[in-house]
């Protein structure tokens, strides 16, 4: 089963007219032939939206800030203002921005309390829905095996960030998860970083290293306990278990995490709403 969140938007295409003139004084330029495919278009709509996302992927607007209203928004790309507020109802329909009644449209944070809970879909059968605690088992420097540099559309042997950790509810071990994350986009990042940030992971990778969880793709599936989870987790082996791999995007479609967790259901369940 895979799941797909908030796809970013498409820039429009941008057809460019040729012509062709003689060099003989007196001959008519020839127009250029026919390719058999219609020229397509955008929505002017879907064009202003591009552009607003251009201008958060370049960081004009940062995480946090409140974006210029639809008046001013509407005179910088000379459209009306109807069409600025359809291209932002679609990037706050995708969580790129978020409105407040009375202030304006923000641009999203993963430092939102709201946040949390948009890629940690685990909740709990009983009870108000809270982050876990985290525990680092492991933080290394590793070279891409093929099935991750695919994923992460890197090369084999390119260098990645390997994180292992265990995430506990009310003190119960219940998520074991490993991370890959290329070693370019986030170099500097250590256990000792991640162990003395309180905050979301993300939340970190936000500030610190500049890059926005966009989007996420899902796989999940059954599996058993093997030896390593079980002694983790506190429980037999062969326990089932829930196993979702998460790639995560940021602007552009690009691939920067691949996540493997392995999830405890006896207290807890996955929630997906699908709209």
């Amino acid at each position: 089963m895979v799941k797909s969140r908030s796809m970013n938007p498409v820039p429009p295409n941008q057809n460019q007219n040729s012509t062709a003139a003689s060099g003989t004084a007196g001959t008519a330029a020839s127009p250029a032939p026919a390719t058999g495919s219609s020229p397509t278009f955008s929505p002017l709509y879907q064009q202003i939206k591009a552009l607003i996302t251009q201008s958060l992927q370049s960081g004009e607007w940062k995480p946090g800030e409140l974006i210029p209203s639809e008046v001013e928004l509407a005179n910088r790309f000379k459209v009306s203002q109807g069409t600025v507020r359809k291209a932002i109802d679609e990037l706050a329909a995708e969580n790129l921005v978020m409105r407040r009644q009375g202030k304006g449209t923000f641009v999203s944070t993963h430092h939102e309390a709201r946040a949390h809970f948009r890629f940690l879909r685990l909740m709990p059968d009983e009870g108000v829905p809270h982050y876990p605690e985290s525990k680092i088992i492991e933080v290394k420097r590793i070279r891409a095996p093929a099935d991750v540099a695919r994923l992460l559309d890197m090369k084999t042997g390119d260098a990645l960030i390997f994180i292992k950790r265990v995430q506990s509810f009310d003190g119960v071990p219940t998520i074991v998860e490993e991370l890959w994350l290329p070693g370019q986009t986030f170099k500097g990042l250590t256990a000792e970083r991640l162990m003395e940030y309180k905050g979301p992971m993300y939340g970190l990778f936000e500030s610190e290293f500049g890059t926005r969880m966009i989007r996420a793709a899902e796989k999940i599936r059954a599996v058993c306990a093997d030896g390593a989870a079980a002694e983790l987790l506190g429980i037999a082996e062969g326990t089932p278990l829930l196993c979702a791999e998460r790639v995560s995007f940021t602007y552009g479609d690009k691939p920067v995490e691949l996540r493997r967790g392995l999830y405890l259901t006896a207290h807890h369940h996955y929630q997906n709403e699908l709209n």
